[in-house]
Formats: C-alpha cells, sequence, structure tokens
C-alpha cells in the first residue's frame, strides 16, 4: 500500500528502492520499469519526480553522499583521541558500504563508468572527501611518533582507501558471508602494523 505521499517522501522512496533493485539485479540492469513497479507507480509517476534516468541516478548518488558523510561526521566526532579517528573512519566506511550494498555495485557500473558523468562526478568527489579525512588523521598520527613519517600521509590514505575497497569487492563478490567491518578493521590493524614507527636502538 503506497497511498498519497509528499513529494519529498515519494523522493525518498524512489531513491531507496533504486538502491534496493540496484542490490538486488544489478544497477546496469536496473530500469524506470522496475522502480515503478517496485513502489507502486506509473513509469510517468516516476519521470513526474525525476525527469530522467540520469537525475534518478543523480538522486541516489547525493543520497549516498549523504549517508557516507554523516558516517564520516560521527566517526569523528566520536573517536577519543587522534590515534583512533584514522580507524574510526575505515570502519565507518566499510560500515555504511555493508549497510548500502549496492554501493560497490554502482561504484563498478557502466551507469557510472561510462553513461552517467555527473554520477561519476558525485563519487569522485567522495572519494576525495575520504582520502582528505583520512589524510588529516594520518598526520596527526604522525605528528605524535605513532605512524612512520618517510611515508607521506597522501600514500597512506592511499592504501588505507585500496583496502576498504578490497573488503569490498571481496564482501560483494563472496556472498556476503564474513563481516566486512571486523575483516577491514583486521586488515587495517595489519597495515597499521607495517606503518608504526621503529624505535630506534
Amino acid at each position: 500500500m503506497t497511498g498519497r505521499l509528499k513529494a519529498k517522501d515519494r523522493k525518498a522512496q524512489i531513491v531507496g528502492e533504486m538502491l534496493k533493485l540496484a542490490d538486488e539485479i544489478g544497477p546496469d540492469r536496473l530500469s524506470t520499469t522496475d522502480v515503478a513497479s517496485a513502489v507502486g507507480l506509473s513509469q510517468p509517476a516516476i519521470f513526474r519526480h525525476f525527469p530522467t534516468k540520469s537525475d534518478l541516478w543523480l538522486a541516489v548518488a547525493e543520497d549516498i553522499a549523504l549517508r557516507l558523510t554523516t558516517a564520516w561526521d560521527s566517526a569523528e566526532t566520536d573517536a577519543a583521541s587522534a590515534d583512533t579517528r584514522l580507524k574510526a573512519l575505515v570502519a565507518a566506511q566499510l560500515k555504511a558500504l555493508s549497510e548500502t550494498p549496492a554501493i560497490p555495485a554502482i561504484l563498478f557500473s557502466r551507469e557510472l563508468q561510462v553513461d552517467n558523468a555527473a554520477l561519476r562526478e558525485v563519487f569522485r568527489g567522495l572519494l576525495a572527501q575520504f582520502q582528505t579525512r583520512l589524510v588529516a588523521a594520518i598526520r596527526e598520527q604522525q605528528k605524535t611518533g605513532l605512524i612512520r613519517g618517510d611515508v607521506t600521509a597522501e600514500d597512506v590514505a592511499i592504501l588505507l582507501t585500496s583496502l576498504v575497497q578490497g573488503v569490498a569487492i571481496r564482501w560483494a563478490l563472496g556472498a556476503r558471508n564474513f563481516s566486512a567491518v571486523k575483516e577491514g578493521v583486521r586488515l587495517f590493524d595489519v597495515q597499521m602494523s607495517l606503518l608504526e614507527r621503529q624505535s630506534e636502538d
């Protein structure tokens, strides 16, 4: 039962179904007909809210951006100290990805990579934002001597971003039969042990 919803609520419902279906059937196979059927509307009704499919995908990207930035903000706020902030950001990213499992599929979809430049730019911007936050947290740890200083903060951020992406891909391809957050944090600890400043004898 869909009932009559305010335009804002209807748009949120459509975007939510888009994310659900992108996970279930894949973003490249997803049509507006599928979305219309899922929310109990006609296809023209979908286009009254989103004039084009690209507009709908952009709304999905903006929803994902809000989910991720909210998760990052919470992680940074809740982190008790500089030395916990970096791990908190990585864990928050993996938790957000596991809670919205369509994200990895969208990241590697034709829709993102070929057909929709606006969608691609949103995700590029998100990646840049995440890496900027990582770099800031890494520099804090370098100042306190927790991370060796002969590796740039930018390179460490790339390593950690790659770790997150790798865990997300394994999780998505592996029937999601393990905790992405626990595995990511475990590998984070391994990675950081290799980057710890070595004591001088």
